[in-house]
């Protein structure tokens, strides 16, 4: 089984967004936040921005930079 970041990456690279509620239904990762840092540190270009959900509360939603 390949790893979550590794999982989160080619999901990304597919120029999808995440948020940390889909994080954990696709890839039952609870730490989603730690799993960007970890990418970012091996140089992937990721970022977030912020958005609205349902609730009205504002949740980060990650995203591949293209370059």
């Amino acid at each position: 089984m390949e790893s979550q970041t590794k999982q989160i990456q080619m999901f990304l690279d597919q120029g999808k967004t995440l948020t940390s509620m889909e994080a954990l239904t696709k890839f039952k990762c609870f730490r989603l936040a730690s799993r960007i840092n970890d990418l970012k540190k091996a140089g992937y270009p990721v970022d977030k921005r912020m958005v609205d959900i349902d609730s009205g509360k504002k949740v980060a939603q990650y995203f591949k930079v293209i370059l």
